[in-house]
């Protein structure tokens, strides 16, 4: 089969990310004798340079990973959670019935950087110098600025000259919007970066003790209390169309710490596939392979609606779920157990016919009728809300948005010679998403707007807890080996485009570029984890390059086909540990960013 680019094969090591920069900055970590976990970080920093209208340094990741130490999978929760003043009396009192979409009041503790050093401390080998130094050359020195971060930053110029000026003084330097493909550095977040670098490297020659005290720069130090600072004196405009200061306090940041937990898994068809916990929509995708174990998707061809249709439909059931009982279970009961079971799966399974669905159907659970109940009362149907329109919190560009991604971030999977291997979605933190703080030279994250002010709901805000996030890194085990790590930015979106990836590979005998470079789909039929969390029922976007035929198809079938132009949907990337021991990774040809590397 034709492919965009070649699979790549190797036996050193591979990286596969979502901006080539990113991929050669970790293929470099591997090179100097780190090891995925090093390459991991190192990837992930220089991200946070190069696409910041989709991560930043104040931003959250969670991790899948597999230590070839330890022989375990475990799965490295750095999602911050909610400040302590952030209660929905609070909201209500300020008159919002939503959590913003932008601005300072839906910032939650930035967990990213908490995350990457305790993953550094704990399983990484190279000094912290080696991973930083490359994102903070780019930052200090400049890098190719990407033709989108431009088209974002024009798109905001507005807010950034009249009410977030001090984005405006960093990604408007002399009052214009930055060309892509030319030059654009960060110097104030380069001078964050080395200043916890110097304190970090004055607390002694040790590696741990150094990553110790970059983190306790970032939260005990001068990273926490520029953010409380910042939160305590700006009134920043924010989604609701009004001014609102921060509630997140050094208290705050000090008080937090990131995680390591036993990932959710299900098996199917002789794989094991692990997950983040109900904390994010993790489990959609493996509550999605339970309900399609019972059919014979291999007989169905890859491209074929008949393929497509099974799969959305399944989906909507999953995702319906997800409304209905996910969120922090340190706060609420979350069912896990059944809702991953083969009997619920079973049931789930027979609403599926050959006519699509426009209902939203959670599964009923003894205990939880009445949960489920205020989530169906509270759902919002786009265009019937008043409320439409894309929020400027979460990373949209008005190509994504012709193109239904109405999220997005950034990804990284990487397979190293020793057989460990991780996928990490790092996200949040965007230019777009609260003001530049001046002494650090980037803003604050939005993820708090995941948050519902209704009481009662799995989801609903209360200080200290895990706002339900969409970032949802994979791993993958064929029969009992580590296999296979893979991602993609997107949203809600980021389950739908994984899922077909993977039933692909596994069932039609794809390889990863193969199985990436055919046509995606996905459906909206769920309330979106985003401002303004609206549902559009029936909804399915496919690439147009499945067919005339296919799309026709599903339109018979009763879907509400959205057609998206071919290359526009889906950002995925993936690497593979052959069971002969050969390294693959391979990665997306649409916006034309991502790379895979190796030998």
């Amino acid at each position: 089969m034709f492919t965009t680019r070649p699979e790549i094969l190797g036996t050193f090591g591979v990286v596969t990310s979502t901006h080539w920069l990113a991929t050669a900055s970790g293929m470099a970590m591997l090179e100097k004798g780190g090891n995925a976990f090093d390459a991991c970080a190192a990837a992930a920093f220089v991200l946070q340079v190069v696409e910041p209208h989709l991560v930043g340094p104040a931003g959250d990741m969670p991790a899948v990973f597999y230590s070839a130490k330890s022989k375990k999978v475990e799965v490295l929760c750095a999602q911050g959670p909610a400040p302590e003043a952030a209660t929905i009396e609070a909201f209500k009192a300020l008159g919002l019935d939503l959590v913003p979409g932008s601005g300072l009041l839906s910032t939650v503790v930035p967990g990213a950087f908490g995350g990457w050093m305790t993953l550094l401390r704990d399983h990484g080998r190279l000094p912290l110098r080696e991973v930083l130094e490359p994102a903070i050359g780019y930052f200090e020195n400049g890098h190719p600025m990407l033709p989108r971060v431009s088209d974002t930053i024009g798109t905001l110029t507005d807010l950034f000259t009249k009410d977030w000026p001090t984005s405006g003084a960093v990604y408007l330097p002399g009052g214009k919007v930055p060309e892509g493909r030319k030059l654009f550095g960060n110097t104030a977040a380069a001078e964050t970066y080395k200043r916890i670098l110097s304190e970090a490297e004055a607390a002694g020659g040790d590696r741990e003790t150094q990553i110790q005290a970059a983190y306790d720069a970032w939260y005990k130090g001068f990273v926490a209390e520029a953010m409380d600072k910042f939160c305590r004196t700006t009134e920043a405009l924010d989604s609701s169309g009004k001014r609102h200061k921060g509630l997140l306090t050094a208290n705050d940041m000090a008080r937090w710490q990131p995680s390591y937990e036993t990932p959710a898994s299900v098996t199917y068809h002789g794989w094991e596939v692990f997950k983040i916990g109900p904390w994010g929509q993790g489990p959609v995708f493996l509550q999605t392979l339970k309900i399609l174990e019972g059919f014979d998707l291999a007989a169905m061809g890859p491209t074929s609606a008949e393929f497509v249709h099974h799969v959305v439909e399944a989906m909507k059931l999953a995702f319906a779920d997800r409304e209905a009982y996910y969120g922090d279970p340190d706060f609420v009961k979350v069912p896990l157990t059944t809702l991953l079971s083969e009997d619920y799966a079973r049931g789930r399974r027979n609403l599926i016919s050959e006519k699509a669905s426009h209902d939203l159907r959670p599964g009923t659970i003894a205990g939880f009728e009445d949960q489920v109940a205020r989530m169906l009362a509270g759902v919002r149907i786009a265009g019937q809300s008043g409320k439409g329109g894309a929020s400027v919190g979460e990373p949209t560009m008005a190509s994504m948005v012709a193109a239904g991604r109405r999220g997005d971030t950034v990804h990284i999977d990487v397979i190293d010679k020793w057989g460990n291997m991780i996928a990490a979605t790092p996200s949040g933190g965007w230019l777009q998403s609260s003001p530049v703080i001046p002494e650090l030279g980037f803003p604050l994250n939005s993820r708090a707007q995941s948050f519902w002010l209704e009481e009662g709901l799995p989801s609903s805000l209360a200080p200290f807890k895990r706002p339900r996030t969409t970032l949802t890194p994979s791993l993958a085990f064929e029969n009992g080996e580590p296999r296979l790590v893979f991602g993609t930015p997107g949203g809600d979106q980021q389950e739908q485009w994984q899922l077909g990836m993977f039933l692909r590979r596994v069932h039609h005998g794809l390889n990863l570029q193969e199985a990436i470079d055919l046509p995606l789909f996905h459906t909206q039929h769920f309330p979106s984890s985003f401002y303004p969390r609206e549902a559009r029922p029936g909804h399915m976007m496919v690439e147009e390059s499945i067919g005339e035929a296919a799309l026709a198809d599903l339109e018979r079938r009763g879907h509400a086909v959205e057609r998206a132009p071919e290359w526009t949907v889906g950002r995925l990337t993936a690497a593979e540990k052959s069971a002969d021991g050969l390294l693959r990774a391979a990665a997306t040809p649409r916006l034309m960013q991502a790379y895979a590397a190796g030998r």
